[in-house]
């Protein structure tokens, strides 16, 4: 008689933790490769990256912030950059120990607002599979993997990014039957962090009143104390930080809604949303999550204030994608509802042909988020440039070198973590026309020009321009086109002492 040996308690634990963990794992692991692949970030992130910065190395030497000398057009909370600050303070302090650059420090504080939104995602996938069961789970966990928006926006500490970690929290305790909690987290998001999510807030607090969720009383109550809460705390911190008596989120409301500024940033037409940014960051989920409505009648409830959110959202005439990030992962439910009936019935006729398309839909979909991905790469010209600089520059002198970062290079990547300590100075001044800079005293000039007058071009960084789509492999094709320029002063003779490869 032949027995089978039982599987070891180690074999049993390793499993037990991939089903735990294991869509965790393969979420995280490609959030931390784009974050890894790419450390740098844009202006939008700009006031968060180097409030980080400051508070991380400057402390309360307030005198020293970036802010008070480049505030920005509005002010922005410190709520979130002092929160993700304290959190990755352990890690920043063990690279300084060992003396890595700064800009490991800035992986640091990404790899954490990483952390925050994926757990806020976990807490809602699980609250995903009670709902709905463990295959709408799986495809919802597969759905975010291949697309590549929500990822990657996932470690950039944009204050739309530090709102869709309480978004995340809202939803699973929405889907979890705790109606209050779920007001809570939406209202600590719009008063703190982004005042423009009050218009998710409106359509589900009205669900929750119609579906007799919550009494018109006790939602009241709720809302109040939870915004003079958070009003408290806001403007205590901010009050000290930008040294007046200040709620950021008031003042941003003021300037989008009420004057209706922030169309001087650009605007798109009223569809832009429905035919260009939800198509780009949902990719197969956006067919698929219109279908989920009608396969399953219990997502309805979720998904249509939802879709109101970007609805009211499209009213508004400057739109990015960011702006409405918060309702991917509701889409993302309603595309895996889909997905799951296509993976059950996959044995049925007709179904069959149906599933394949499904699979092949998704190798579509990861396609064309690993094109996305090259495509984000090549567009940080200004910090590969400054990057370029301090690696060719490698004399050991202590004569002060002076590099001056134009208002294109610093948007496009160049932040206080990609800084190195003296020799080398920074500036950011603005203002300054082409023929003032052979007066000035700068080494280097990193700068969107090709030609400025008493500067030699050194060497020139490409950034991404467009794609375009091609018969062959692969079938798109990304033109580069160049970007910034670093040029060196003539005046200075050590300039000559290294081999530039020059400007075409």
């Amino acid at each position: 008689m032949s027995t089978t040996a039982p599987p070891s308690s180690s074999s049993v634990g390793f499993s037990k933790f991939l089903q735990d963990f294991g869509w965790d794992l393969v979420i995280g692991s490609i959030a931390a490769f784009y974050a890894i692949m790419v450390p740098y970030t844009k202006v939008e992130e700009s006031f968060n990256v180097q409030a980080m910065h400051d508070i991380i190395y400057h402390g309360h030497h307030i005198e020293k912030y970036d802010h008070l000398d480049f505030p920005g057009v509005v002010p922005r909370t410190f709520m979130g950059a002092l929160i993700l600050s304290v959190l990755a303070s352990p890690i920043v302090l063990l690279m300084n120990a060992i003396h890595l650059a700064k800009i490991y420090s800035l992986l640091a504080v990404r790899m954490m607002v990483g952390f925050l939104v994926l757990l806020a995602l976990r807490f809602f996938r699980i609250q995903v599979r009670r709902k709905f069961g463990y295959h709408v789970e799986a495809f919802f966990a597969i759905l975010t993997a291949v697309q590549f928006h929500l990822l990657f926006y996932s470690t950039r500490p944009l204050p739309n990014i530090l709102a869709f970690v309480l978004v995340n929290l809202a939803y699973s305790f929405w889907f979890k039957g705790n109606p209050y909690a779920t007001l809570r987290c939406l209202t600590c998001a719009t008063i703190v962090f982004r005042c423009d999510t009050v218009l998710l807030f409106g359509p589900i607090g009205i669900e929750l009143l119609l579906s007799k969720s919550i009494s018109i009383s006790e939602a009241i109550k709720c809302c109040i104390s939870s915004a003079l809460l958070c009003i408290v705390f806001t403007v205590l911190l901010d009050t000290v930080m930008w040294q007046r008596i200040l709620w950021p989120e008031l003042e941003v409301f003021w300037f989008n809604s009420v004057l209706n500024r922030s169309s001087e940033w650009g605007t798109q037409s009223f569809h832009w949303y429905f035919t260009s940014a939800l198509p780009r960051s949902l990719l197969v989920a956006y067919p698929l999550c219109l279908a989920g409505v009608l396969l399953e009648r219990r997502i309805m409830q979720y998904i249509v204030p939802v879709f109101c959110f970007v609805l009211l959202y499209s009213k508004l005439p400057h739109k990015e994608l960011r702006f409405i990030i918060g309702s991917i992962p509701m889409f993302n439910v309603s595309a895996a509802i889909t997905a799951s009936r296509l993976y059950i019935n996959k044995k049925k006729d007709g179904w069959r042909w149906l599933y394949i398309m499904l699979l092949g839909s998704f190798l579509i979909s990861l396609g064309c988020s690993v094109m996305t991905f090259i495509a984000s790469y090549y567009n940080y010209p200004g910090a590969y440039a400054l990057k370029a600089l301090q690696q060719a520059d490698t004399s050991n002198t202590t004569k002060e070198k002076f590099v001056h970062i134009d208002a294109f290079t610093a948007m496009n990547g160049v932040s206080r973590f990609c800084e190195n300590e003296y020799p080398w100075r920074y500036s950011k001044e603005e203002g300054i026309a082409l023929d003032e800079y052979r007066d000035r005293n700068f080494t280097y000039l990193l700068n969107e020009h090709f030609h400025i007058d008493g500067y030699k071009c050194l060497f020139v960084v490409n950034g991404f321009s467009e794609a375009r789509l091609r018969v062959g492999f692969p079938p798109f094709l990304l033109l580069k086109e160049p970007k910034v320029f670093v040029h060196g002063n003539m005046r200075d003779r050590d300039i000559d002492l290294f081999n530039w490869p020059g400007c075409p």
